[in-house]
């Protein structure tokens, strides 16, 4: 499956709610859902090094990737939202890590380096 087939079809499941202003609350609940996900995948592995010392065996990755799915998810649902498809997330990613490789500013912080 690409990108623009599992957009579409998780779109599919993405519910409707009344807009207030720019940010509605569907797209707030959106943001929210993002980060209750990544705090789950984040909960993973804080659990594999507290209770396993970090081995890693393959229900473990099978449980990380489901909740990497469901990041991907709500990434999807706020992209689109936004009036972005994943393709766009994924080329902007890459256009702004490949700039970043050619000024030789990989390291350091700050979004706009």
């Amino acid at each position: 499956m690409n990108l623009n087939e599992y957009s579409k079809k998780a779109l599919t499941t993405l519910s409707d709610n009344y807009a207030h202003g720019d940010i509605s609350a569907q797209m707030m609940g959106q943001v929210l859902g993002l980060s209750d996900e990544s705090g789950e995948v984040l909960g993973k592995f804080k659990k594999l090094l507290r209770d396993k010392q970090g081995v890693l065996e393959d229900n473990d990755k099978k449980e990380i990737m489901k909740e990497l799915g469901d990041v991907l998810w709500y990434v999807n649902s706020v992209a689109h939202l936004l009036g972005y498809t994943l393709d766009d997330v994924a080329q902007s990613n890459i256009d702004k890590l490949a700039s970043r490789k050619e000024r030789g500013t990989l390291q350091g912080s700050g979004d706009n380096r």
